[in-house]
Order: C-alpha cells, then sequence, then structure tokens
C-alpha cells in the first residue's frame, strides 16, 4: 500500500476515524469532572513542580526556565503518549477487527490523532505562561504547525511499528516502557544541553526527540521562526519513520487475526 492509497483510504473512512478519534477522548476523560479542563492543568502542575525541584537543587542557567520546562514537558507527553496508544491500538480493537473489515492502520492512526487533539487543549496553558513570564506570542506562533505536523508524522511511524510488534511480541509494552525513561533522560527536556559532556554528546545527535524539541522551542520558546536544517532534519526523521512503520505494519497485518 503506498502513501497515495493510503491517504485515499483515509478520506475514504475519515467519520470512522472521526468517530474513534472521539470515542478515545470520552474514554480519556469519563467519570472526570474537569474533563479536558485536566489537559492544561497537568502539565501546569507538573511544570510547577519539577521547576521548583530543579530550579532549587540545580539551578540551571536557563533563562525563563519555566517556558523552557513546559514546552519541553508537553513535546515528550505527546510522543510518550501517543506512541503508546498506538502500540495497544489493534489488540484493544481485536474483536472489532475480527468482525468486519476496516483498514486496520486505522487504529493507530486513531490513537495518535487523539493525543494531538490532547496536545492542542494544552496549548491554552502554554500560551497563558508565556504571556505570565512576558514573552506573549507574535505572529511567528503560526509556524508552529510546521513541528507540529512533523512530529504528527513521526509519532504514527512509530505508532504504526509498536502496534504490529506488539501483537505478536506482548512484551513489547515492558520494553517500550523502559525506552520512553532512558528517552525521557537522554533528551533536554528539563537541564540544558550545555551540561551534557562532549563524550556523551551522542546521545542528543541520535536522539530524534530532540530535533522536534528544538523545532517546538524555537517558535514557542525563542519565539522564532522553525529554523530550516532542523525542519529538514525533523522531515527526514518524520518520512522514515512513517515509511518503515507503514511497511511493518503492511508486512505483519494479514496474520493479525491468527494472533488476537
Amino acid at each position: 500500500m503506498n502513501l497515495v492509497a493510503s491517504f485515499k483510504i483515509f478520506y475514504q473512512y475519515k467519520y470512522l476515524i472521526y468517530v474513534l478519534v472521539l470515542r478515545d477522548i470520552k474514554t480519556k476523560y469519563r467519570r472526570s469532572v474537569l474533563g479536558v479542563l485536566w489537559s492544561m492543568l497537568n502539565p501546569l502542575l507538573m511544570m510547577i513542580i519539577t521547576a521548583m525541584v530543579f530550579s532549587t537543587l540545580f539551578r540551571f542557567d536557563i533563562e525563563n526556565y519555566v517556558l523552557y520546562l513546559l514546552v519541553g514537558q508537553v513535546v515528550f507527553t505527546f510522543f510518550s503518549e501517543s506512541t503508546n496508544f498506538a502500540m495497544g491500538s489493534i489488540l484493544d480493537n481485536g474483536a472489532l477487527i475480527r468482525k468486519v473489515y476496516v483498514p486496520k492502520y486505522l487504529f493507530p492512526l486513531a490513537r495518535v490523532l487523539s493525543s494531538c487533539m490532547n496536545l492542542l487543549f494544552t496549548f491554552p496553558a502554554v500560551f497563558i505562561m508565556m504571556i505570565y513570564t512576558g514573552q506573549a506570542p507574535t505572529w511567528r506562533i503560526v509556524s508552529l504547525v510546521v513541528p507540529l505536523a512533523l512530529m504528527l508524522v513521526f509519532c504514527l511511524g512509530v505508532g504504526l511499528f509498536l502496534a504490529a510488534v506488539a501483537v505478536y511480541f506482548r512484551d513489547m509494552f515492558h520494553l517500550y516502557s523502559v525506552v520512553l525513561t532512558a528517552l525521557n533522560y537522554a533528551t533536554p527536556i528539563f537541564y540544558p544541553e550545555k551540561i551534557v559532556p562532549p563524550e556523551y554528546a551522542f546521545l542528543l545527535q541520535w536522539n530524534p526527540l530532540y530535533y522536534f524539541m528544538q523545532g517546538f522551542r524555537e517558535v514557542l520558546y525563542r519565539g522564532g521562526l522553525p529554523d530550516p536544517h532542523t525542519t529538514m532534519l525533523c522531515a527526514g526523521l518524520a518520512g522514515g519513520a512513517l515509511l518503515v512503520g507503514l511497511a511493518t505494519f503492511r508486512r505483519a497485518q494479514n496474520h493479525f487475526i491468527l494472533a488476537l
């Protein structure tokens, strides 16, 4: 299945995708009093706690550390949540897959899109913090769509790969939690990249999240436009992840029913 065919199927089943995304969002906030407001409150509360700890214990020399930390947390949370949800999408929808024919890649796609909606719900909190810290958004904020779109494609590619592998290798859920923990510390979310020793610089150079983090911070933290070099790197990473994810998923999907 090539990309053109995938987009045609995407359009054909757009209503089903809408229903799946809406279902995932409703499931996440079911019986929650504040509902989607938690998408704004959660990153703010985590930011306050983390900022108090690290600004007191380590005293990182970062201008507007609160906003630096919040942007990093929001980006990493989106990657972690979207790929984790996508990984279990085929297993969670096994009953539906057995009964009717539905293009199976729609399930991880819906999970990633629902996580993207949750990310959009957090942006008001980011904008409030930008204004509070004296860095009000300018017209350049519209360029945020570039790193956001690339990050979405990258998460979809990773999610497709994980969803296919998890059907046959259930230990992937435990293994991936370890990978996310490692990425959390290997990505400059709460610390400045300049404190990384030269012998460990490869942890940043070979970490795809580092480049996506830079793309978001260039717009939200520094108030600029996406850097062309970083944008090209992110585009390559997103395209490569999508191709690998689609190829892996396509190869495995015909045998999903036997493994579910």
